[in-house]
């Protein structure tokens, strides 16, 4: 099993940094560059304990789809996505929230995302994360992550 995580600072209130988090459209729109695409479940806006979505896009020059449900919700702390169909053997992916006390009075959110995943196909899976798939997913976690910030800071998101 592979694991990542991530900090990212975000500089909005927790609530909002929350809700952006879980939105399918942010989600779809920072993920653009792979095509990806809504195809089944919760479609728009927020998603909610139990509800799933399935996505479909293409990554290593292939089409995938992947039905995720949110197992876990906490607003605004922490919701975990969980893989339900899709290319992995295992997907969790928790996403923690936290606004530490500031004296500069400006403040802003602390985002964690921990994510276990396993690829498919035993061994040769193993060797294939850890030739590069890990720092593949990292790299997508990173572009959404940065879709977020620039989102709630006000800018221009990158595409």
């Amino acid at each position: 099993m592979a694991t990542i995580e991530l900090r990212t600072v975000v500089p909005a209130p927790i609530d909002r940094v929350f809700d952006l988090s879980i939105d399918v459209d942010a989600h779809t729109a920072s993920m653009s560059a792979a095509g990806e695409r809504v195809v089944g479940g919760v479609t728009h806006g927020p998603m909610a304990l139990g509800e799933t979505v399935t996505w479909a896009a293409r990554h290593f020059g292939v089409t995938w789809r992947m039905t995720s449900r949110i197992t876990a919700y906490d607003r605004p702390h922490r919701f975990v996505d969980e893989q339900v169909r899709g290319p992995f053997r295992h997907w969790y992916h928790e996403h923690l929230f936290h606004q530490p006390p500031t004296t500069d009075g400006v403040g802003g959110t602390v985002m964690v995302d921990r994510i276990e995943f396993t690829a498919p196909a035993g061994p040769l899976g193993h060797a294939v994360t850890a030739l590069g798939l890990r720092r593949y997913m990292r790299r997508l976690i990173e572009r959404r992550n940065a879709y977020l910030v620039a989102t709630l800071s006000g800018a221009h998101p990158p595409g």
